[in-house]
């Protein structure tokens, strides 16, 4: 009997075996709007705190990729990091709800670093295949591994990132089958996150998503150089399902099932904040408006969530909210600030100290309702009743999530890359990515995303 081959070189051989050309229009589309939404939350997160640690010990140069907010070209493993941290900034990048991941900050920080290293050429059909299968490497790990209690522990994007970006630039490059398989190995010995800081208030998670990009490239260069990795690394008595999970590698992981691509499932954020608080705030909105009347009204509030919302560090969380973080991850903040507030939007998390926001907090229960842990994750459903004072109950339901439509993601692209770039830079920038499924070369992508110099007489 003929054994079966390890799954990291089963999963390389199905990766390498897609080809820029098979992959139909609809998801190369895809594939460009979660480009357009990976540079809109880098570049408008560029100025924060995190973004601006990130960069703080780069030096930069002539050549190299493009760090965003630096505005200069720097080594490719270090863009690679500043840029996933940038792209983090917000809390407001893509979401894959069946991984519990966000894999656009990591795929492509790491793509377009990649991208721009002495000799690379690609077309920009190159360059969205393998985001593609990145994206799809991930999803179809993630979900395989990821449960609400492990999510407890460990962030399922820096699980999960270093694979998802790996096996993207193994694409792009054109590895091997066995070159790819050791650097999907050498990857997953960078998993790497740990979800303490929603407790402390710590700034880590920021920097998860740098760590998992830049890691990515070494990994990629290694396998490249001849490194072996592990060929068991993902199902081997001490691998990732053993290490992390606690338990075997039950079933089968394959890339691509029934021809479905998982990029399609990602989903925009419309808030700048965590994935679990969206549909719970859009609940809370649709309630405030349907009582026509001040939040002052309200005397208590019931929140109906998913189990894996509960569990998720710092979402059930009444605070005290130390810093921004904090509050965007909280549910009852959300509700407590779409209730006040009467609007979702990036102001809502403005004032940590609001009053109202603290009291509607205070009189606010969260409870898990088992229909919607089971519709989880395909659908993230929630709902929010509200008490009045004269005894009045608004009730409000959401089946799922409503996400940031295309047209919500071009704008937020064109606002802040304007404002980084110019209104002729960041127009320039996306009229490139607008057309980049047919760019014979998608190398220009890499001073596309830098201020232009202003020449004096």
């Amino acid at each position: 009997m003929t054994p079966m081959p390890f799954l990291a070189r089963t999963l390389a051989a199905q990766a390498m075996a897609v080809s820029a050309g098979s992959i139909p229009r609809p998801v190369l589309e895809k594939a460009r709007l979660c480009l357009f939404d990976y540079f809109s939350s880098a570049y408008e997160a560029r100025t924060l705190p995190w973004s601006q640690q990130a960069i703080a010990r780069l030096m930069p140069g002539a050549e190299g990729a493009a760090a965003i907010a630096l505005g200069s070209n720097v080594a490719p493993a270090d863009a690679a990091f500043a840029n996933a941290v940038a792209a983090h900034g917000l809390v407001r990048e893509d979401m894959h709800t069946a991984s519990v991941s966000h894999l656009g900050i990591v795929v492509w920080p790491a793509l377009l670093a990649d991208l721009a290293q002495p000799g690379r050429v690609a077309s920009g059909r190159d360059l969205l295949a393998a985001a593609i299968v990145g994206y799809q490497a991930g999803a179809r790990l993630g979900q395989s591994l990821m449960t609400a209690e492990l999510s407890r522990l460990f962030r399922p994007t820096g699980l999960i990132g270093p694979f998802a970006a790996v096996t993207a630039i193994a694409h792009l490059r054109g590895l091997t089958v066995e070159q790819t398989a050791s650097a999907m190995a050498l990857a997953i010995n960078c998993s790497a996150g740990l979800n303490q800081w929603p407790t402390s208030g710590g700034s880590d998670m920021y920097f998860h998503a740098g760590f998992a990009a830049r890691n990515a490239l070494l990994c990629a260069d290694l396998a490249e150089a001849g490194a072996f990795g592990s060929p068991d690394v993902i199902e081997g008595e001490a691998g990732l399902f053993a290490a992390f999970a606690r338990r075997p590698l039950t079933g089968e992981i394959s890339l691509f099932p029934n021809d479905f691509f998982e990029i399609c499932s990602v989903f925009h954020k419309p808030a700048p904040a965590c994935n679990f608080a969206q549909t719970p705030s859009q609940a809370a909105l649709e309630a405030r408006l349907a009582l026509g009347a001040p939040s002052n009204t309200i005397t208590a509030v019931r929140v109906g969530v998913t189990r894996a919302a509960m569990l998720y560090p710092g979402c059930d969380s009444t605070g005290p909210f130390a810093n921004l973080l904090q509050a965007k991850m909280s549910i009852q903040f959300g509700v407590a600030a779409a209730l006040a507030r009467g609007v979702i939007e990036s102001e809502n998390y403005a004032d940590l100290d609001d009053g109202e926001i603290a009291r509607l907090i205070a009189v606010t229960t969260l409870v898990e309702n088992p229909d919607y842990s089971a519709a989880f994750p395909a659908r993230q459903p929630a709902s929010v009743s509200i008490t009045c004072a004269d005894g009045r109950i608004v009730d409000a339901v959401r089946e799922d999530i409503v996400p940031a439509n295309e047209q919500m993601v071009i704008d937020r692209f064109l606002i802040s890359t304007q404002s980084a770039l110019g209104d002729q830079g960041g127009t320039d920038l996306y009229d490139f990515v607008r057309l980049i499924a047919d760019a014979d070369d998608a190398l220009p992508l890499n001073a596309l995303q830098m201020p232009r110099v202003q020449l004096v007489d």
